[in-house]
Order: structure tokens, then C-alpha cells, then sequence
């Protein structure tokens, strides 16, 4: 049985499903309900949901979407974007989704993540850490669909989200996002070696080879969008996932 979790991670706008390269120019790739229905017949352990316009639009998060979402979903999935209060974090949770995921509001307002923890277990908190590189070549935490800049160091944001009582941390290199590149390996191993919660690489999948490669690298489970939706050098918009016997040559 594979150990390490291989997770698609969908983007949400305005209830589409798209794909995006470095969080920008986002392509639509379909109805997220079929994919649901494509990734249920694949037999995938795990989903991410992240609605890309909800946070910089100020958008809540919209339930009856999820709530059908959660209608098709046979596997556990994680849901985030928009979160700002506790009662959504619980509204959330009862509509049958695993875990909530908290980005912009985490580097706000930390003690939210207490909060969120408090009342919902630490095992349904994941932290989203989306980080770039700046003209130094230094890594910085940025929020709002990175947007927005912050003198804030991954390493030590991820701490200090793991001591407010995140369970995951979802590391995502947006200069890596929708290249097919191969992950940022640096950065994983860097934050997985100081925290103790599981670290899932998000950001430049582009083979099962690369999931090979974070792992070696610290990370507890893997993450890919392009790699998922797209086929064949022309990104030829088709949903699929490897076999499992492919993942088990390559995965623990």
C-alpha cells in the first residue's frame, strides 16, 4: 500500500475549475464537479480545493458550491479560500469536507489558527505557505493569491504555524506553479527539517519522478495541478491521474 499521499490540487474561480502558471493568467480546464466524478473513478486518496478569487476579491466562501462538491466527492478533500471566520471554518466541516485551509488569514492573524484548532482538531487545520523568491534570491511568504509580498520567512512562519496547532503545512513555490519544472527541492527540505507536522510539496510537478524527489527531500505527501489536468507537450486539457503500480515503483 502507498504511504506517501498524492494529492490534485484543484483552483476554483467563479465556480470553474482553471489551472494557473506562477497564480497568474488562469485558464479554465472544466467543471469541477466532472473532475470530482474523473478523480472518484481513479480511486484518488485525496483532493485540495483552493478558490483563487475568493480572498482577493473578499469573497466569502461560497457553501453551496462546496456543498455539492462534497455531494460527489467519495474520497476525503480539504477546502480553502475565503476563510476570515470560526462559525465558516464549523459550516465548512459539517458539510462533509476533511479539512480546512488557511492562507492569507494565517499570516494576518495567527492566533486564528489557534482558534481554528481549538475548536476543530489540529488533524483539520492545514496552513497554506505560498512563498517566492525576491530579486536576492531569499525566500518570502506571500498571500492574496501572491499578490502580496511579506518580510515574513517561510521556515519560520511554518514553525510557528505548527506551535498555533496547524496539523499540515501546504508548501507551495509559486515560481514554480504550472511550470511542470519540478519542485523547488531547496525549500522543502528546508521547511520539512524544522517542523515535525507533514509538509505536502505543492508548485512544478511535472512527472512521478518529481513526487520521488520531494519526498526524498522531506515531503510527507505530494501535490500537482498541471501535471493532473493537462496531456502531452500541447497541455491538452484531460483529467487523469498515474496508476497506482506507476506511483508504487516511484513512492514509499
Amino acid at each position: 500500500m502507498l504511504e506517501t499521499r498524492v494529492i490534485p490540487c484543484l483552483l476554483l474561480k467563479n465556480r470553474g475549475l482553471v489551472k494557473t502558471v506562477k497564480f497568474q493568467h488562469p485558464q479554465y480546464v472544466g467543471d469541477p464537479i466532472n473532475a470530482v466524478k474523473i478523480f472518484n473513478e481513479k480511486e484518488v486518496d485525496e483532493l485540495v480545493f483552493l478558490d483563487i478569487e475568493a480572498t482577493p476579491s473578499g469573497m466569502e466562501p461560497q457553501l453551496e458550491h462546496i456543498r455539492q462538491i462534497a455531494g460527489e466527492c467519495f474520497m476525503p478533500f480539504a477546502y480553502g479560500g475565503g476563510i476570515r471566520k470560526l462559525e465558516v471554518v464549523g459550516e465548512i466541516l459539517k458539510i462533509g469536507v476533511e479539512k480546512v485551509v488557511l492562507n492569507t488569514i494565517a499570516v494576518e492573524d495567527p492566533g486564528f489558527v489557534r482558534k481554528a484548532a481549538d475548536k476543530a482538531g489540529n488533524q483539520s487545520v492545514v496552513v497554506s505557505i505560498d512563498v517566492r523568491k525576491n530579486m536576492f534570491g531569499k525566500y518570502q511568504v506571500c498571500t492574496h493569491g501572491g499578490r502580496r509580498k511579506h518580510d515574513l520567512n517561510p521556515v519560520a512562519h511554518a514553525r510557528n504555524m505548527e506551535k498555533m496547532g496547524a496539523g499540515e503545512i501546504f508548501l507551495t513555490a509559486v515560481d514554480r506553479d504550472g511550470t511542470m519544472s519540478g519542485y523547488d527541492l531547496a525549500l522543502i527540505k528546508r521547511v520539512s527539517e524544522a517542523v515535525s507536522v507533514p509538509v505536502t510539496a505543492c508548485g512544478g510537478a511535472g512527472s512521478v519522478a518529481d513526487f520521488s524527489d520531494a519526498v526524498t527531500n522531506g515531503a510527507s505527501a505530494v501535490s500537482a495541478g498541471s501535471l493532473f489536468v493537462f496531456h502531452g507537450k500541447h497541455r491538452a486539457v484531460l483529467i487523469n491521474f498515474p496508476k497506482r503500480e506507476i506511483l508504487e515503483k516511484h513512492l514509499p
